[in-house]
């Protein structure tokens, strides 16, 4: 796929907020996507005692949706170049539209965990291509693009939880629907306001050449993408722990305390706090600390931050003011992660920016599905503290990873020129 601008001089001149509405109409969609990210984390508990289900079996429901989205990641690059970036979209739109009402309509734990999964697929074909759509459509360029873009991806991941606990305030299935009427308006906008990529005069031109099927899994033999992938597959492992796991202590604790009625809706306040510090630290953070420090630096120094922030969260398990604190404290530190993660992943090889997002992506959400199993199992045979002291042993061993491979990583804080669709698959990779 390629991506063209029309005239330099309306490219320039193009406002943020000046957008056609094929753009807004692919964001809006992305919002409603990544607001699937967290939307479940409120209703956890919930699900938990209404479907007679352990914390374990519960949290399975981001396993199946991360295992699923990091093994579609691996092709997704192949799909969208043969079949149009379009059709790519509203296929992503439909499942997610389906899988999300099977969801609402479930009877089981058991059945929401296998319709989380068919979401997780759903979600990995849209969001894998929505980027390089907007900046194809965007007026103002690559940069204003992918603001707009990350916008999004803050706006979804914050606004996420609030939603999941208003709805599920009121029943464990009212998110699931939700997210069901949300993505239909946005797959009817999607339809009527996104150009066909054959049309004339359309910015998105799917005329690129097709990826091969095995691109992404030759690129896992590349040493800075193998070294990258392995240290985020660990990072992952502890973002998902924080993640799929604080919210059965924080609601033990809210009722250790008495505080009557916290239930999804106080969940949803504090995944909302959450969702704004990564957001910020997301667009603002990580650029200022890569400024001053190196690409490698940088994730050593927060690295070491998580991991502590981690072993304090095991500590203060039985605090409800402590394990809010620690919560919404580590959305500054994985907002930077995130982003500079990604960056570094992308830029560490040679690579097209499709194939090395879809290899990094692909075993990265390996670490994701992990947590919650491990979270689950150790939190009943050990002590609610344990998936936190698990967690803080990940992120030191990606520490180790990143100084074993060093040298290896040197790319990453060069300053290397690169298209515009080059970087919308490099941050996509890395938000999906």
């Amino acid at each position: 796929m390629s991506v063209t601008h029309g005239d330099s001089q309306d490219v320039n001149e193009g406002s943020i907020l000046r957008q056609p509405k094929a753009v807004w109409a692919v964001i809006f969609a992305c919002v409603i996507a990544f607001m699937g990210i967290g939307l479940v984390d409120p209703i956890l508990p919930a699900i938990s005692r209404e479907l007679e289900a352990t914390p374990a079996q519960s949290m399975l429901l981001f396993t199946s949706y991360l295992l699923i989205t990091g093994g579609v990641m691996f092709f997704t690059s192949f799909a969208s170049s043969r079949i149009g970036t379009k059709t790519t979209l509203l296929i992503g739109l439909v499942l997610i539209i389906a899988f999300s009402a099977l969801a609402g309509l479930s009877g089981s734990v058991d059945q929401i965990i296998g319709f989380r999964a068919g979401w997780g697929l759903g979600n990995a074909l849209f969001l894998s291509t929505a980027l390089a759509a907007v900046v194809g459509a965007a007026a103002g360029g690559a940069d204003k693009a992918i603001i707009l873009y990350e916008a999004a991806l803050g706006l979804g991941i914050a606004t996420g939880p609030l939603i999941g606990g208003l709805l599920g305030g009121i029943s464990w299935r009212g998110p699931f629907f939700g997210t069901t009427a949300l993505m239909a308006i946005g797959f009817i906008a999607i339809v009527t306001l996104l150009p066909n990529p054959k049309s004339e005069g359309s910015a998105i031109r799917d005329d690129g050449d097709p990826v091969h099927i095995g691109a992404t899994f030759r690129a896992l033999a590349h040493p800075g993408i193998a070294v990258m992938a392995a240290s985020a597959l660990l990072y992952n492992f502890a973002f998902f722990i924080l993640l799929a796991y604080s919210p059965f202590p924080v609601e033990a604790a809210a009722e250790r305390m008495g505080i009557e009625n916290f239930g999804a809706m106080g969940l949803g306040y504090v995944f909302f706090g959450w969702g704004i510090c990564l957001a910020i630290t997301s667009v603002f953070g990580a650029p200022l600390l890569t400024k001053h420090f190196k690409r490698r630096t940088t994730l050593i120094m927060v690295l070491v931050v998580m991991a502590a922030l981690l072993a304090a969260m095991a500590f203060l398990v039985n605090s409800f003011v402590g394990l809010i604190v620690c919560v919404i404290a580590a959305g500054l530190v994985l907002g930077i992660l995130n982003t500079v993660f990604t960056e570094s992943a992308m830029e560490v090889s040679e690579l097209p920016r499709p194939v090395a997002s879809g290899a990094y992506s692909g075993v990265r959400f390996i670490g994701g599905a992990m947590a919650p199993i491990v979270a689950g199992t150790v939190s009943e045979s050990i002590g609610a503290g344990a998936p936190y002291v698990f967690g803080a042993g990940a992120v030191i061993l990606s520490i180790v990873v990143l100084a074993l491979g060093w040298k290896a990583l040197r790319r990453i804080d060069g300053h290397l020129e690169e298209s515009p669709v080059d970087e919308a698959y490099a941050i996509t990779g890395g938000d999906a």
